[in-house]
């Protein structure tokens, strides 16, 4: 288990993140963290009740550059159940790179179900231990339209301030 302590502008959430589970997911978001990489990022994608989305925009909304993307490992027996985190991905199922999202409610439809592009699902890869409160907080901030985006922004935006392994066993 990896320990992460997440501070946003909305309060702190501190993340169990399974590397048994998901190693390359894990590995991959342990290395944009030591990089600095989600420090300055926003949650640029709010949906009360589905999920709050980061890590890949800055406070102005440009996108970050990342990494190659990692392979998907959602077959991997854990759930998009409320408050797990899980990749962020295109429609090409092999396309997580940096952007993740926590879920705010229960989301098996976001599952593994087959290996098609339609069916592989979102990689989870742990959970909120600590600030669930704080996601909550940002999921029923009022959104909008801002920069690129055509809605589901957060008004204020949320800040990812900083994101650091504080545990690694």
């Amino acid at each position: 288990m990896v320990k992460v302590d997440m501070q946003t502008s909305a309060g702190k959430i501190v993340l169990a993140l399974d590397a048994d589970k998901a190693p390359t997911t894990v590995a991959n978001f342990v290395e944009y963290a030591n990089d600095g990489f989600y420090d300055g990022t926003v949650f640029h994608r709010v949906i009360e009740g589905f999920m709050i989305q980061g890590g890949g925009h800055t406070e102005s909304l440009a996108k970050k550059e990342t990494r190659d993307p990692i392979q998907n490992e959602a077959n991997n027996g854990l759930s998009n159940v409320r408050g797990s985190i899980a990749m962020a991905r295109t429609n090409d199922p092999h396309s997580a790179t940096a952007q993740f999202f926590i879920n705010h409610g229960d989301n098996g439809r976001l599952d593994f179900r087959s290996e098609t592009s339609y069916g592989y699902g979102y990689t989870v890869f742990g959970k909120v231990i600590e600030g669930m409160d704080v996601v909550d907080k940002i999921a029923e901030m009022p959104t909008g339209a801002q920069g690129p985006f055509r809605s589901d922004v957060p008004q204020p935006l949320v800040v990812i301030e900083s994101v650091r392994i504080i545990d690694s066993e």
